[in-house]
């Protein structure tokens, strides 16, 4: 039987620990939270030789052990709890050669710990480029490890690196420094209170707000209150404790490393100096937006209408091949339209996240970050805002999650209210149907109708989120004395296999997690819509005949007319009639009424609700577009979605919390109810509103 290991990737920021990730683990990784905890959980697991498997934990990025977020509480917290079943057999820190001295002091702070501690210099391709040569034996000899030289990019050094994480315990465990020296009257009184603890383990209980699962507690607590000096003094000591361990970083570095600065070919400050401009920077990013939604419509189309006919013929297939019952309607009608209306977007979500990857591969998004720090600032949030407010284009509720990196509570919770506001992935395939019905296919240059309108949508969302910041920054009077620091990192060409990984992990946790609500939403509602209550549903067949007894209608349209009426009489029919009153003012019926309640499970639901409505019923071999685009107003006639009620829809999508999962973030990360209802409510009556005004100003 193989041996399995806890390795624990930890690094700065920015020093491609992803990258070292996805080289050692490949596919066989997963993403999740930390029990109790909304921070990203990466893991997965490595064959090493000598048949040992790693578990390799990829821990939020840190600066150093002395925690300012939740992130880096995260690694504090593994780092001194034996007890947890991920605490690492071996610490793999991740370096970047552009940035060794900055990165050593993590890495200084892990030796004390006494944990076996691995050095990973990475980017190694880079180091003639940048005129870096390394002195690797001088270096292992003085930080007392091994170092292990590697390129992700060229996959250069990886199995070199597998090679000492399987030797683990050949690395010594002892310190860089003596901390202790800091204040040694201090840290002896410390030694003497606790004899049986780590030194270093004990100062860090005592400097950080840390938590120790089933770590003893009355021992922790006990450490926590030697505090015999101020909160202010504790702070020159690490103060002074940092100072230290750089004055041993720069005279390792004095012999281990040599910077020839002529040799180093720069183009970094050239490109900043455009792309981070105030005026061409805003210029270069709208550019780069409008060719990111040509893109998603143009290279989408193909697969797209492709998926879309194969899941009208399975349907017709399956109705034709089975024998007619409940099951084969289930399956026909409901669950294959129901997967097929999410399952069809799949090409252009996937190329949603291509772009998203690329742009933070390339070291783009940073830029991008800080170019808007400008912006937020007049709107009453700190840059660090910018982060959740991007990230939310793909989901809100990671992006929610995301604001734990900012300190200023008040900040934190206006961010939180406002990022449902921008246009994330679930809301994609609605507006990308109803884009498709209602705005024409023309040009406008080399940039079609409906690109723009995507765009247009995904700037109303951006909008929305900062107007809504300053309205509440005003209510609120937040007043923040935070400070926006973002890294730039270099720029480099994205790695195939990084970019490769993220669509692929993104896109599959979308499909599947939006699927199985689908799923499980298609099969309610086409049993509401299959069945019904009273003699209308009962006898449908005879009270249809009957009414069109004296017209020449041949069988096709009369079954058509008959399972219209049977619709119209359903469960579901019955509760679309009732809330129609409400939204026939937006220039919706009752159909659409039904897909607007269920996609509040999820909003991407909306379109597979639709495909279940409209299949059932129908013996056409039918694309769920067609069925849309045929649709009938009943009160005023004509199309049902044209361009006033297709515009009207679009605004309600844009501007509406509909998404349960969002609202329980929200209530988990405030604390509270009273946040996401408020943030229900304003929101739902908002969009109403808006899409009302849209409606009749335009119909």
């Amino acid at each position: 039987m193989s041996k399995q290991i806890n390795v624990a990737l930890i690094g700065n920021p920015n020093t491609g620990k992803t990258s070292v990730f996805n080289a050692l683990t490949g596919l066989n990784q997963k993403v999740g939270n930390y029990p109790g905890i909304t921070v990203e959980k990466k893991e997965g697991i490595c064959k090493l030789p000598r048949g040992i498997k790693a578990h390799i934990i990829d821990l939020p990025g840190t600066y150093s052990l002395n925690a300012s977020s939740l992130d880096e509480n995260v690694v504090i917290e593994l780092l001194l709890n034996k007890n947890d079943k991920d605490f690492p057999d071996v610490a793999v820190v991740v370096s970047d050669v552009e940035n060794l001295k900055r990165n050593l002091l993590l890495f200084t702070q892990i030796k004390d710990l006494e944990i076996p501690t691995l050095l990973v210099i990475n980017m190694a391709d880079r180091m003639s480029y940048k005129g870096i040569s390394l002195n690797i034996d001088y270096l292992e000899k003085h930080l007392e490890t091994k170092i292990a030289l590697i390129s992700t990019r060229k996959n250069e050094g990886i199995e070199n690196l597998k090679n000492l994480i399987t030797n683990f315990k050949e690395l010594p465990v002892t310190p860089c420094i003596d901390a202790s020296k800091i204040d040694k009257d201090y840290f002896d009184n410390l030694r003497k209170a606790f004899p049986n603890q780590l030194l270093y383990k004990l100062w860090l209980v005592i400097t950080q707000d840390v938590n120790f699962g089933k770590t003893d507690r009355n021992e922790i607590e006990a450490v926590a209150n030697f505090k015999t000096k101020s909160k202010g003094d504790l702070k020159r000591l690490q103060q002074k404790e940092t100072i230290k361990r750089y004055q041993f970083i720069n005279n390792v570095l004095k012999k281990g490393q040599t910077i020839d600065i002529t040799q180093a070919k720069d183009l970094r400050t050239k490109l900043d100096r455009i792309l981070t401009h105030k005026i061409w920077g805003y210029i270069i990013f709208f550019i780069i937006l409008l060719v990111i939604f040509q893109a998603i419509y143009d290279w989408s189309s193909v697969p797209m209408d492709f998926i879309d006919n194969v899941f009208a013929s399975l349907s017709e297939w399956v109705k034709n091949m089975l024998p007619n019952g409940a099951f084969t309607n289930l399956l026909a009608e409901g669950i294959i339209p129901g997967l097929g209306g999410i399952i069809i977007f799949i090409p252009q979500i996937a190329f949603l996240f291509l772009f998203i990857a690329v742009l933070e591969e390339s070291g783009y998004m940073s830029r991008v970050v800080f170019l808007m720090d400008r912006v937020m600032r007049r709107f009453g949030l700190s840059g660090k805002s910018v982060v959740p407010l991007i990230s939310g284009t793909a989901c809100a509720i990671p992006a929610i999650m995301a604001t734990r990196n900012i300190e200023n509570w008040k900040e934190r919770l206006i961010t939180i209210l406002v990022t449902p506001f921008t246009t994330c992935s679930a809301r994609l395939p609605v507006y990308l149907i109803i884009i498709s019905l209602v705005i024409p296919e023309g040009h406008i240059f080399i940039l079609s109708y409906q690109a723009l309108t995507l765009m247009l949508l995904y700037l109303i969302g951006f909008g929305s989120a900062v107007s809504s910041a300053y309205i509440l920054n005003k209510i609120l009077k937040i007043k923040s004395k935070t400070f926006f620091v973002v890294e730039m990192p270099n720029y480099k060409l994205p790695m195939f296999k990084n970019v490769a990984l993220t669509v692929i992990e993104k896109t599959k946790s979308f499909v599947f997690g939006a699927g199985k609500i689908i799923l499980a939403i298609s099969i309610v509602l086409w049993f509401l819509a299959s069945y019904g209550p009273g003699e209308q549903f009962n006898n449908a067949e005879t009270i249809v005949k009957l009414e069109y007894a004296s017209q020449n209608i041949d069988e096709e349209d009369l079954q058509q007319k008959i399972a219209s009426h049977k619709l119209e009489y359903s469960f579901i029919g019955l509760t679309g009639r009732a809330i129609e009153p409400v939204i026939r003012p937006l220039g919706y019926d009752w159909k659409i009424g039904i897909a607007l309640i269920s996609s509040f499970a999820a909003r991407e639901v909306f379109v597979g609700t639709l495909a279940t409505i409209y299949s059932v019923g129908s013996d056409e071999e039918e694309t769920i577009k067609n069925r849309m685009a045929s649709e009938i107003n009943p009160i005023l006639g004509g199309p049902l979605f044209t361009f006033a009620s297709g515009i009207s829809l679009l605004l309600f999508y844009a501007f509406a919390m509909q998404c349960m999962s969002t609202l329980a973030i929200v209530k988990k990360e405030t604390n509270s109810w009273k946040w996401p209802i408020l943030q229900l409510v304003i929101m739902t009556v908002f969009a109403y509103i808006v899409a009302l005004i849209a409606f009749q100003f335009l119909k």
